[in-house]
């Protein structure tokens, strides 16, 4: 397939991307700083910003799909979702938070008692970017978010998927970075959550 993703150098970004690139896929590796983009088999590093939405929106065109690795809190959500649109690429599929997940029917993990306040702001803006995305109809659009704990770690491959509520198991909740990208490129490849979001934990 041919693919692009925004956010192509980050913690999660470059691990996608690699796992894209295993896999055989065309992908587009979009960052502000290009020179910071995994020389990958199968891989073109282009500079782009989600703040220029015309020369981004040119640079989506003619994909399969397009994947956004990208800080909330520093993004306009209407002005990305509006730049995908653009583009005329369909399916979109974002690298969610944790903070929007439930722990218990209606209670949220970002409004719990103990929730770090470092991370309110990404957190909150996360939920609204969903929100929003709930509203989109004429996009195949798939939100995945990954567990509180999203760190760098091994690819193992075992890993459980779940639709609203935080995974957890004896140890907290966590995925890593490379098992993350490995349910994000599945569901790339055999999409099973159009206009859903769903989640990711051991």
């Amino acid at each position: 397939m041919k693919i692009a993703l925004i956010g192509a150098s980050g913690n999660a970004g470059s691990r996608i991307l690699r796992e894209l690139s295993d896999r055989g896929h065309a992908v587009t590796a979009i960052a502000r700083n290009a020179d910071r983009i995994a020389a990958l088999p199968g891989v073109a590093p282009v500079s782009g910003d989600v703040s220029a939405p015309d020369s981004l929106a040119e640079t989506l065109r003619g994909h399969d799909a397009v994947v956004s690795s990208v800080h909330f809190a520093t993004t306009d959500a209407a002005g990305l979702i509006g730049t995908v649109r653009a583009s005329g690429v369909k399916r979109y599929l974002v690298v969610g938070g944790a903070g929007s997940l439930e722990i218990a029917p209606g209670q949220r993990l970002i409004d719990q008692p103990d929730f770090p306040d470092a991370y309110k702001a990404e957190a909150s803006a996360g939920a609204e970017f969903l929100d929003l995305l709930r509203g989109v109809q004429d996009l195949e659009w798939t939100f995945l978010s990954p567990s509180a704990m999203f760190v760098p770690g091994e690819r193992t491959s075992q890993f459980r998927l779940g639709t609203d509520t935080l995974l957890s198991n004896e140890q907290g909740s966590s995925i890593s970075f490379e098992d993350y990208a490995i349910a994000l490129a599945d569901e790339i490849e055999q999409p099973r959550h159009i206009r859903q979001r769903f989640t990711v934990g051991y």
